[in-house]
């Protein structure tokens, strides 16, 4: 290695959860280093268009409660959330976006003097708190940003992460990383903060930026932490739609259209959602998907690749007004959105699973923590309630910050010095576009048996072991193991649930009301932990 820097924590990530993280560390008295492999602006926060879910006091629906919203929470992960997680998360959501405010966030203003709010898809109430209409994730990493730079949060960006360095004793004590011109250095911690996002990239359409490409799990896997619930990543119903064969990142239709009376229609404008649900257009992101999928897949005359968002009730200004980005997003393909409705698709939004970590982001591996999307900290479960996400990002990082702290101060971490340093290593790397075109085929809304063992076979006999000297080895190596993780839990669990739907197995069972924890085995490749299945509560 050429070069090594030092810190008491390092935070690989530069979104809400890395971000909040290294603020609370530097103000509990820790040396913090951040890094990211692009810009700092680069990270999926800023596409979080919807708001954040929270309870404010004094500042909510006649009747609603933390309690409901944790019910919603529950009732939308389908029986895997874990109970406590949820109530401890979002009990802390009210502080949380106190703090941020108090960073300089804004958020929008109602008629009333306090917040405006809005609903989304399975929430009970309006408690989606929001910033430039549908900007919210732009602002609040605007906020975190500007509190960074006052020189005391040390910021690498261009810098990729491609190993972690243990002790022998197993503790993470730094990262093996490349800088912006391909030379190997180390930076050194007793602890390091994963906040890395999530695997977007593993499809051929997402909402998530180019950078998504499921770094911070695969480095925790090959640490020998355990993930879980990597089989149910969450589709975002309403995905621009911009013509066939659409790739990489797509503009997000944010769910507040719906919450604001918009419906979702077909080609021949009968309603999707009608009967569907209880909830019908506001129904749980799952739901709303894989109706979505049904009807493309029946609709007349070979239109089969989307269907209409028709907001065409609300004034022309109010929606340029509440909706400026999907207003700017829709006249980039030429549709008016106020005139008529707004072709859309499903497409890869949110990694529900992760690193197994606790709500204050530890995980199994001592010196190892792991925030924000990467983390699976038990409160998604097998589907995301929107826009809890923002929400878990303000919580965890704080308390995963508070937990570094307390594990320094009690001699619990590695000492960086014990660290075994060695060549870069080499991992097994798939081709990107064959990867994102197996897994989008095979892997995304429906799945059955036949098709997910054919994704194992592209894998197994197309991959090659490359040493990760490069930004795009190590994201193409990270990919091709993350998606091997998916397919095994996406194989193993027989049953529809969530944002998994098995189109051979297609009802919910009791059995699988549990989540599947997948670790690396000796020869690098992810397997089911039977001994560790990590139960969810009742």
């Amino acid at each position: 290695m050429n070069w090594e820097a030092r810190a008491d924590l390092i935070v690989a990530g530069t979104g809400v959860a890395g971000l909040t993280a290294a603020l609370e560390a530097r103000a509990l008295g820790l040396r913090v280093l951040v890094i990211t492999k692009a810009a700092a602006s680069s990270g999926n926060t800023r596409w979080a268009q919807g708001g954040v879910a929270v309870v404010l006091p004094n500042e909510h629906d006649e009747g609603d409660t933390v309690s409901a919203h944790v019910q919603d929470t529950l009732v939308a992960g389908v029986g895997l959330c874990e109970q406590d997680a949820v109530e401890a998360i979002l009990a802390g959501g009210a502080m949380a976006v106190t703090r941020l405010r108090k960073l300089g966030a804004v958020f929008d203003p109602g008629t009333d003097g306090k917040l405006a709010r809005t609903r989304e898809g399975g929430h009970s109430a309006f408690r989606v708190v929001h910033a430039g209409g549908d900007a919210t994730g732009a602002e609040v990493e605007r906020a975190l940003l500007a509190a960074t730079q006052d020189g005391r949060v040390p910021l690498l960006e261009n810098h990729i992460a491609v190993d972690t360095i243990r002790t022998p004793a197993g503790a993470v004590v730094g990262l093996q990383v490349l800088d912006p011109n391909g030379v190997p250095g180390v930076v050194s911690a007793p602890a390091v903060l994963l906040a890395t996002g999530g695997v977007g990239q593993l499809y051929q359409a997402t909402s998530n930026p180019e950078v998504a490409t499921a770094d911070g799990l695969a480095l925790a896997l090959r640490a020998g932490a355990p993930a879980a619930d990597v089989e149910f990543v969450q589709f975002h119903p309403t995905v621009l739609y911009t013509g066939p064969g659409a790739r990489g990142r797509c503009p997000l239709v944010t769910e507040a259209v719906r919450g604001e009376g918009a419906v979702l229609v077909d080609a021949t404008g009968c309603r999707v959602m009608q009967g569907v649900h209880p909830l019908e257009d506001l129904a749980p992101r799952d739901v709303v998907a894989a109706a979505i999928a049904r009807r493309m897949a029946e609709q007349p005359g070979g239109v089969d690749d989307h269907v209409f968002l028709d907001a065409t009730h609300l004034a022309a200004d109010v929606f340029r007004r509440r909706f400026p980005t999907v207003f700017a997003a829709c006249e980039s393909v030429g549709v008016d959105p106020t005139t008529e409705p707004i072709p859309v698709a499903p497409a890869a939004h949110f990694a529900c699973g992760g690193v197994v970590s606790t709500v204050d982001g530890r995980t199994g591996v001592p010196g190892l923590y792991a925030a924000g999307e990467v983390a699976r900290t038990g409160l998604h479960g097998a589907n995301r309630l929107a826009s809890n996400s923002l929400l878990e990002g303000l919580v965890v990082g704080a308390r995963a910050a508070q937990a570094v702290a307390a594990d320094l101060a009690a001699g619990m971490l590695g000492d960086p010095r014990a660290g075994v340093r060695g060549i870069l290593p080499s991992a097994p790397v798939a081709d990107r576009d064959m990867l994102q075109r197996v897994m989008s085929r095979y892997a995304g809304i429906g799945r059955d048996a036949e098709g997910l063992a054919l994704v194992g076979s592209v894998l197994d006999v197309s991959t090659v072991d490359t040493v990760l000297k490069t930004r795009e080895r190590v994201e193409d190596a990270a990919l091709t193991l993350v998606a091997r993780a998916l397919i095994a839990a996406a194989a193993a669990r027989t049953e529809s649930r969530g944002c998994h739907v098995r189109t051979d197995w297609p009802e919910v069972r009791t059995s699988w009301q549990r989540s599947l924890a997948v670790r690396l085995n000796p020869s690098g490749q992810p397997v089911l932990a039977a001994d560790t299945l990590l139960r969810s509560a009742a």
